[in-house]
């Protein structure tokens, strides 16, 4: 399924966005980048994604208010990857309450990001 998997990379880090999408479309992954949650909310309105991968600390509309909206508002059940430096169990409880399906601390390892995609994509 990775070979056509379409991912929307939501992420404000631009030397971090680049070696993630280096890596997963040398997977076969298509990935589409966002740097904020304003244009991911854009994206997201035109186009289909099998996944998101989200930060939560954007500029503008962070990445736990975006998820809530993704999951209340838009009722949307793409499966959220939160990918982000907040790693205290609070932050973590916060990410599944806003409707996270899978939540990983930065740093991390890309091999890890892409089995963790396959896993939401199962």
């Amino acid at each position: 399924m990775s070979n056509f998997a379409k991912l929307l990379l939501v992420e404000d880090d631009f030397d971090l966005a680049d070696n993630m999408i280096d890596f997963l479309e040398a997977r076969g992954f298509a990935v589409v980048h966002a740097p904020n949650g304003a244009l991911s909310l854009n994206e997201l309105l035109e186009d289909a994604f099998d996944a998101i991968l989200l930060d939560i600390n954007l500029p503008g509309l962070d990445g736990l208010s975006l998820c809530e909206r993704l999951r209340k508002d838009m009722e949307d059940t793409t499966p959220v990857l939160m990918l982000t430096a907040a790693d205290t169990l609070d932050d973590r409880l916060k990410g599944f309450a806003a409707g996270t399906d899978d939540y990983l601390v930065k740093p991390f390892s890309l091999p890890e990001v892409e089995a963790r995609i396959m896993a939401l994509l199962r």
